[in-house]
């Protein structure tokens, strides 16, 4: 690793432990009184401001780890001590093991936020994903029969969106952070709000003018949005998604297997809590999929900018050299 990787990594580590003391002292300490005295900001048009340039960058996974089960909060010794671990994993990846190196785009100048949650999940209490209902578990199991009756890299379609650059899932909804370029603008004017991500290169587009969904016939990758304010609260209604994809997040912090139906439905709150922060909350909701709904919160915090463009498409080696590594492989077995 270079020298100007490694001071990348330190400034996270070294940026990351100070947000962290002063963030949670903060909240200790008088915060309180301090969010008292704060009002958020308006637009022209009278609405609660939004606008600017945000991340929701973390580490913490989306599910509460089995070692951590029965436990909501870490203290903050605790916290540092994993925000260290997950740091060193990313730094201690083998050299002589062919792999995605996570390490390398850890060198962004934006901090990772330090969180005393251990898990994104703040309901079901266990921070989990709830059980599956009986007709979900046969979905399940029909997917993995099918996947089992063909190859890992027989065609395209088989491997991820991911690593076709079609989306890394982190438009949402519900908006599960990537592992790196974690970073979204976000555009209002009266009727519309506007969430830019830069990975992959997605813009979300959300009418605020009472319109209704749009047709049951009619399914989308990231549903179809809907918003209105209630008080400081952008709350966004998204409906008629596709049960052919699956609930993404990045493969290091969320499970690949989370799978809905058409019918599931995710309500979200963003709410401005402060000059440089947006407290994002969502609940979701499928009958035919889960025991009951579940519902998570990951805090956004302002940084200066800009996005810049991804070009997935671009540079995709990967998916190409795959797909011809599988051919020769296959030609390799002939008599």
């Amino acid at each position: 690793m270079s020298f100007r990787q490694q001071f990348g990594i330190l400034a996270i580590v070294t940026l990351g432990f100070s947000l962290f003391t002063s963030v949670e002292a903060g909240q200790r300490s008088g915060s309180a009184s301090a969010a008292r005295s704060w009002t958020s900001p308006r637009t022209t048009d009278g609405q609660p401001d939004l606008q600017g340039y945000w991340t929701n960058d973390t580490f913490t996974p989306l599910e509460r780890p089995a070692e951590l089960a029965g436990k909501a909060v870490f203290s903050e010794a605790e916290a540092a001590q994993y925000f260290k671990q997950r740091l060193d994993q990313y730094i201690g990846q083998s050299r002589t093991d062919i792999h995605y190196d996570d390490a390398i785009w850890q060198g962004e100048n934006i901090a990772k936020e330090p969180n005393l949650r251990t898990s994104l999940i703040v309901d079901p209490p266990d921070g989990k994903v709830p059980p599956l209902t009986p007709e979900a578990a046969a979905r399940a199991a029909a997917r993995a029969a099918a996947r089992r009756s063909s190859g890992p890299a027989d065609d395209v379609q088989g491997r991820t969106l991911a690593e076709r650059c079609i989306s890394w899932g982190n438009v949402g909804p519900p908006m599960i952070p990537p592992t790196y370029n974690a970073n979204l603008q976000i555009i209002q004017t009266r009727d519309y709000v506007v969430i830019r991500h830069e990975m992959i290169h997605e813009d979300r587009i959300i009418p605020l003018d009472g319109r209704p969904h749009l047709g049951s016939r009619i399914r989308l990758l990231a549903g179809d949005s809907r918003g209105r304010w209630e008080g400081d609260a952008l709350v966004v209604e998204t409906t008629n998604f596709t049960g052919k994809t699956n609930f993404r997040g990045a493969p290091r912090n969320t499970r690949q297997d989370i799978f809905a139906s058409d019918a599931v439905r995710v309500v979200e709150r963003f709410t401005r809590v402060g000059p440089d922060s947006i407290r994002y909350q969502f609940t979701v909701e499928d009958p035919t999929t889960w025991t009951q709904p579940w519902s998570g919160e990951v805090p956004i915090r302002r940084f200066d900018g800009p996005l810049f463009e991804y070009a997935c498409h671009e540079g995709n080696y990967g998916l190409p050299n795959i797909l011809l590594g599988a051919r020769n492989s296959e030609k390799l077995k002939q008599p």
